[in-house]
């Protein structure tokens, strides 16, 4: 009996830190650049975008198309970032566990 309510804190104390590490990840604001910086995108921990600057150097009718794609890079960019930070601190919260390669938490 001892080791079912051993095993039921241990769970809750894991949820804890869960609950707390998703709150720490959604509080990030990470940027994204492109174009050595001529667009930079602001996203959030959860994947909001929060802001997009470009130079106006980039502001010519004729370099429209130049103008979305360093867009979608610079997403991309904040994108992976946001996902490193985020598989870097569920590694460390889970270290020892016994979880499968590829198993993403949170879910």
């Amino acid at each position: 009996m001892r080791d079912i309510m051993g095993m039921m804190g241990k769970v809750k104390e894991m949820q804890a830190k869960m609950e707390k590490m998703q709150a720490d990840i959604a509080a990030l604001e990470i940027e994204g650049k492109s174009g050595g910086g001529l667009v930079t995108i602001t996203m959030t921990g959860k994947g909001d975008m929060k802001g997009l600057k470009i130079d106006p150097s980039l502001f010519k009718e004729d370099e429209v198309e130049i103008l979305e794609d360093l867009i979608v890079a610079a997403h991309k960019d904040a994108k992976d970032k946001v996902e490193a930070v985020t598989a870097e601190k569920t590694k460390e919260m889970t270290a020892g566990l016994p979880i499968p390669p590829g198993f993403k938490l949170p879910f």
